[in-house]
Protein backbone atom coordinates (compact mmCIF):
# COMPACT_ATOMS: atom_id res chain seq x y z
CA UNK A 1 0.00 0.00 0.00
CA UNK A 2 1.15 3.60 -1.01
CA UNK A 3 -0.10 6.77 0.47
CA UNK A 4 -0.17 10.03 -1.11
CA UNK A 5 -2.74 12.89 -0.80
CA UNK A 6 -4.83 11.77 1.42
CA UNK A 7 -5.48 8.70 -0.86
CA UNK A 8 -4.45 4.77 -0.60
CA UNK A 9 -2.94 3.21 -3.59
CA UNK A 10 -3.12 -0.74 -3.15
CA UNK A 11 -2.23 -3.38 -5.79
CA UNK A 12 -3.61 -6.66 -4.44
CA UNK A 13 -1.95 -10.08 -4.68
CA UNK A 14 -5.02 -11.92 -6.14
CA UNK A 15 -5.81 -9.51 -9.23
CA UNK A 16 -5.62 -9.56 -12.95
CA UNK A 17 -4.50 -7.71 -15.67
CA UNK A 18 -4.09 -5.45 -16.78
CA UNK A 19 -1.83 -3.45 -14.67
CA UNK A 20 -3.65 -1.48 -12.42
CA UNK A 21 -3.65 0.58 -9.05
CA UNK A 22 -6.98 0.80 -6.83
CA UNK A 23 -7.40 4.21 -5.59
CA UNK A 24 -8.85 5.35 -2.39
CA UNK A 25 -10.11 8.43 -0.95
CA UNK A 26 -13.44 9.51 -1.14
CA UNK A 27 -14.87 6.59 -3.67
CA UNK A 28 -12.81 4.50 -5.48
CA UNK A 29 -10.81 4.83 -9.36
CA UNK A 30 -8.85 2.10 -10.55
CA UNK A 31 -5.52 3.11 -12.84
CA UNK A 32 -4.03 1.28 -15.72
CA UNK A 33 -0.23 1.30 -14.41
CA UNK A 34 1.32 0.61 -17.82
CA UNK A 35 -1.49 3.38 -20.27
CA UNK A 36 -2.29 5.59 -17.08
CA UNK A 37 -5.89 5.41 -18.22
CA UNK A 38 -8.58 6.03 -15.85
CA UNK A 39 -10.52 2.20 -15.90
CA UNK A 40 -13.32 3.00 -13.71
CA UNK A 41 -14.57 5.82 -10.99
CA UNK A 42 -16.65 4.53 -8.18
CA UNK A 43 -18.01 7.62 -5.67
CA UNK A 44 -14.28 9.93 -6.55
CA UNK A 45 -14.60 13.49 -7.61
CA UNK A 46 -13.29 14.68 -10.73
CA UNK A 47 -10.30 16.49 -8.78
CA UNK A 48 -9.70 13.27 -6.32
CA UNK A 49 -9.26 11.40 -10.04
CA UNK A 50 -7.03 14.14 -11.57
CA UNK A 51 -4.99 14.07 -8.25
CA UNK A 52 -4.72 10.00 -8.17
CA UNK A 53 -3.90 10.01 -11.91
CA UNK A 54 -1.07 12.29 -11.35
CA UNK A 55 0.42 10.36 -8.73
CA UNK A 56 -0.21 7.29 -10.54
CA UNK A 57 2.11 9.17 -13.09
CA UNK A 58 4.44 10.41 -10.82
CA UNK A 59 5.59 7.31 -9.66
CA UNK A 60 4.70 5.07 -12.42
CA UNK A 61 8.27 3.10 -12.21
CA UNK A 62 7.50 2.42 -8.74
CA UNK A 63 4.01 0.84 -9.32
CA UNK A 64 4.91 -1.17 -12.34
CA UNK A 65 7.74 -2.51 -10.35
CA UNK A 66 5.97 -3.79 -7.40
CA UNK A 67 3.25 -5.21 -9.69
CA UNK A 68 5.96 -7.22 -11.48
CA UNK A 69 6.93 -8.12 -7.78
CA UNK A 70 4.03 -9.57 -7.23
CA UNK A 71 2.62 -10.78 -10.10
CA UNK A 72 5.77 -11.52 -12.26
Amino acid sequence: MFRADGMRFVIYLNDHEPAHLHVYGDGEARIDITTLRVMSVRGMGQRDVARALATATEYRSYFLQRWTEIHG
